[in-house]
């Protein structure tokens, strides 16, 4: 029996991890979709690079950093771990790959290609990992000192500080070392548009997103005996939250509608098995309408190009999910209680520190030693010339 729960465990982590992994395909439509279309080809080699350098990151460094877990065993030896210790790392490792895909949203049109795949190593070897470890791991004696201090340790139940806020913060960093990709504001200071190249895979990588994120907050369970429908009618109610706040705050501007599910659904990750539904529609609301306000509020008044808006998006909304689940994971708002307030903002906090830290110390570095951005020529072409023309060079559509 107890093998048979084993398997069955396996087979349930493994379709999570897939889940997880077809998300990243979303990631890169969204993308696509959002640059322009001299870009688009650039972008999907880049996410796809991203995860194979992420994997091997992590497999040799991040995972033991965070877990103290190793594969470095000979062949028979490995071949007798248990099939669901390995499994559970694929699936881990989907989450961890997900940092670079975000901060690639955020750097986009103006980034080079190898310093990005080298940043790509450092971070998911060793920045994300650190913090993972804290949170998930109980590494440093962080969540016992919460535990004791305000009663009960820090809670994210799929990740809205560990991955998305992580993510966003360090995409922050990143964005602002690079600075603003040319022309987007005028020596006037006017905002030069730069619009979309395609609208309709935009709506494809938001809607893959969407999709696998029930594999990302549902199988963060990673048994069948601890799996929660309250996790996937919260998961559906936040989505629906974000969507219809940000339609209503975006003017039902396509871009933000898209987006807008993706909000709610990075902000309830956290207190996704907590809180009731109401609590979570609101969550999705509250996030969907930061989103829109916060993506308008950088690009337009405080001129930070991040070109996703990935920062507002995984940033913003994933700290207001670690915070959200220390308030309406209250029993008192309905919640399921067992968590503090207090507890859920330090432990935000101290994930944004890292990650704008961690991300600041990264890019700072390789900026210092080989260069983050592209010439002027490459970024009006489309393309790191460095590595081979990895992108086509239409022509400059006009206007942009």
């Amino acid at each position: 029996m107890a093998e048979l729960e084993t398997n069955n465990d396996t087979l349930f982590i493994l379709l999570g991890a897939i889940m997880v992994l077809a998300m990243h395909a979303g990631f890169a439509f969204l993308e696509l979709g959002t640059v322009r279309k001299k870009n688009q080809v650039n972008a999907l080699v880049k996410i796809l690079t991203d995860f194979a350098i992420s994997t091997l990151a992590y497999f040799f460094i991040g995972y033991f950093i965070a877990y103290g877990a190793n594969f470095f065993t000979g062949a028979e030896e490995l071949s007798q771990k248990s099939g669901y210790e390995l499994v559970k790392f694929f699936f881990l490792l989907t989450f961890a790959a997900a940092i670079p895909a975000i901060v690639s949203g955020g750097i986009a049109e103006r980034a080079k290609f190898n310093p990005q795949m080298a940043a790509t190593f450092m971070l998911v070897g060793f920045v994300y990992p650190f913090f993972e470890g804290i949170a998930w791991n109980h590494k440093l004696g962080i969540q016992d000192w919460m535990n004791t201090t305000f009663g009960a340790e820090f809670h994210d139940f799929a990740g809205s500080v560990v991955v998305h806020a992580v993510g966003g913060w360090i995409a922050l960093a990143a964005v602002l070392l690079l600075g603003a990709r040319r022309g987007r504001y005028t020596k006037e200071g006017r905002v030069s548009a730069h619009p979309p190249s395609s609208i309709p895979f935009l709506a494809l990588g938001a809607w893959i997103l969407t999709v696998g994120w029930f594999g990302f907050n549902v199988m963060s369970a990673q048994t069948i005996n601890s799996i929660s429908g309250l996790v996937a009618v919260n998961s559906l109610m936040a989505m629906v939250g974000g969507t219809l706040s940000a339609l209503w705050i975006g003017k039902n501007d396509p871009g933000f509608v898209h987006n807008g599910p993706l909000a709610g659904l990075v902000a309830i990750c956290a207190g996704s098995d907590l809180m009731h539904p109401i609590g979570a529609l609101l969550v999705g609301c509250v996030a969907g309408a930061l989103f829109v306000m916060m993506f308008i509020l950088t690009q337009n008044r405080w001129k930070i190009d991040d070109v996703l808006g990935v920062w507002p998006l995984h940033g913003l909304c994933g700290a207001w999910g670690g915070i959200a689940a220390g308030i309406f994971g209250l029993e008192m708002l309905g919640g399921r209680g067992g968590v503090s307030f207090m507890s859920q903002l330090c432990g935000t906090l101290l994930g944004v520190t890292i990650a704008f830290v961690g991300g600041y110390v990264v890019y700072g570095m390789l900026k210092q030693v080989i260069g983050i951005r592209l010439t002027p020529e490459e970024e009006f072409e489309g393309t790191d010339l460095s590595v081979h023309k990895i992108t086509a060079t239409p022509e400059r559509e006009s206007g942009w």
